[in-house]
């Protein structure tokens, strides 16, 4: 078998990623993935005393959310949340891997949300949400790309919502992309040749989410991707996993 690097890097390719990724250790918290989603008792257990208001009509700190990211430091090593009060933020947003410790915090499904629409051959360049960084944590913020499905097998037909690269656990909310039959998967890897070095390695997380989901779907012959005792709720369709993107052998 070959050696994955430890990562955690992963591209949420369904229309829709909503209200929890936390890409946060356990040790760090030292309490379940149930309280994580209670977002005050999170905020008091981090001990957060600092928080950035970002308001689409102009009434917090900054009207763009990557305007907020860009105002935290370069290596912060002190938690701050990042608040999207109520409404559509139309951008693309980047957290890169030096601005760990964010906690971004929205209003809730159906009240915040960052959308963009494009489509790309690259899933990282299509994102409408890209997170680098270790310790951060989203909360009540839906992630939307509305790029048309277009043509499968093609550039116009890989359009990401959500492209998260970290060190630590993840847990995984999702919805599905209404405008499919199974609706969406949470990966979608690609790797040219037995040979590199590379894959997607999920270990000790949870998914979990509304609808029917694949774990990935296969964008080349040799796509790696691995779940490890890992919470996989009924979001997860049976048959787990699709090369709807590679038309041609997985074996």
């Amino acid at each position: 078998m070959a050696n994955f690097p430890s990562c955690s890097s992963f591209l949420l390719s369904s229309f829709m990623l909503a209200i929890l990724i936390s890409c946060i250790s356990h040790s760090a918290l030292a309490i379940d993935g149930h309280t994580v989603a209670n977002s005050p008792m999170l905020t008091t257990k981090l001990g957060i005393n600092r928080t950035i208001i970002v308001d689409v009509n102009g009434n917090g700190d900054f009207k763009s959310v990557q305007d907020a990211i860009d105002s935290i430091p370069e290596n912060n090593s002190n938690w701050v949340i990042v608040h999207l009060r109520r409404g559509a933020y139309r951008e693309q947003v980047h957290i890169p891997s030096s601005k760990p410790y964010i906690f971004m915090r929205g209003n809730g499904r159906g009240k915040t949300a960052v959308v963009w629409s494009e489509s790309s051959s690259d899933n990282v360049a299509s994102a409408t949400f890209r997170v680098e960084a270790h310790d951060f944590i989203a909360f009540g913020i839906s992630f939307m790309n509305e790029a048309p499905t277009g043509i499968a097998y093609t550039s116009q037909n890989q359009s990401v919502a959500a492209y998260v690269a970290a060190e630590k656990q993840p847990e995984i909310f999702v919805i599905d992309d209404k405008r499919l039959t199974i609706q969406g998967s949470i990966t979608a890897h690609n790797r040219e040749n037995a040979d590199e070095l590379n894959g997607y390695v999920f270990i000790k997380g949870s998914v979990y989410g509304i609808g029917s989901v694949y774990l990935g779907r296969a964008k080349g012959p040799y796509s790696r991707v691995i779940f490890a005792e890992t919470y996989l709720s009924k979001t997860i369709v049976p048959q787990g996993w699709t090369n709807w993107s590679y038309d041609g052998s997985t074996e």
